[in-house]
């Protein structure tokens, strides 16, 4: 309830609600955040961020020249926004498989890297978009779902198989970088990308409740 201005931080207002193939998704509003369920289940919401800013920094970071940046989720936009502070990327390229997500974005979450020149957003499956072009990136930031242990949308647990390594390593470039954001450690997936990249970081980020976030960064070796 607003009262002079002011949101009431108990209550929750369902401010969107849509059924697509995946699913329910939903856009809630509790006091000054925004949150997105999936399917029931908590996706994410716009009170912290620290770990998905870190995803698309430290990745920035570890190519060490300007990059074209591939961003798979949109999200809340912490990634994206992070993005489009940097100079570092040339294109910023936005794949996002909900359209409701990306519409959220223009009307509610005032999400501002959208108009940046350098931003293109592409509504589409990230395995799908990948499989049928040919288009190559210096770094891709992965943050979709919950990560590879804890997925609301059974379609997505193929990202972080063998198949969908191998599908995001053929496009990189030589010495480019796949940073993978998820809500808990796995050393099964450090493995599989072990098995795959040349050289592999695992990074933990605390959170204010609960186990930490993890950013792994993952390197080809340079031509």
């Amino acid at each position: 309830m607003v009262d002079n201005g002011r949101v009431d931080p108990l209550e929750t207002l369902v401010i969107d609600r849509t059924v697509t193939e995946r699913g329910e998704i939903v856009l809630r509003r509790r006091g000054d955040d925004f949150e997105i369920i999936s399917n029931g289940v908590f996706l994410m919401d716009t009170r912290n961020g620290e770990s998905e800013r870190l995803l698309v920094r430290a990745a920035l970071d570890a190519f060490g020249a300007p990059a074209d940046l591939l961003i798979g989720g949109l999200g809340v936009g912490f990634s994206l926004d992070e993005a489009v502070l940097s100079a570092s990327p040339k294109s910023i390229s936005v794949i996002e498989i909900e359209p409701a997500v990306i519409a959220w974005h223009r009307d509610h979450l005032g999400a501002g890297g959208l108009a940046d020149p350098r931003v293109r957003v592409v509504r589409a499956d990230l395995l799908a978009h990948l499989a049928e072009r040919t288009d190559e990136y210096d770094v891709v930031c992965l943050d979709i779902d919950n990560g590879p242990e804890w997925t609301v949308t059974d379609g997505n647990l193929a990202l972080y198989g063998d198949r969908g390594l191998a599908l995001l390593r053929s496009r990189l470039r030589p010495g480019g970088v796949l940073a993978v954001w998820s809500a808990a450690e796995s050393a099964e997936f450090a493995a599989r990308l072990a098995a795959v990249f040349h050289r592999v970081t695992t990074i933990p980020v605390p959170v204010p409740r609960g186990v930490p976030d993890v950013v792994y960064l993952a390197a080809l070796e340079a031509r």
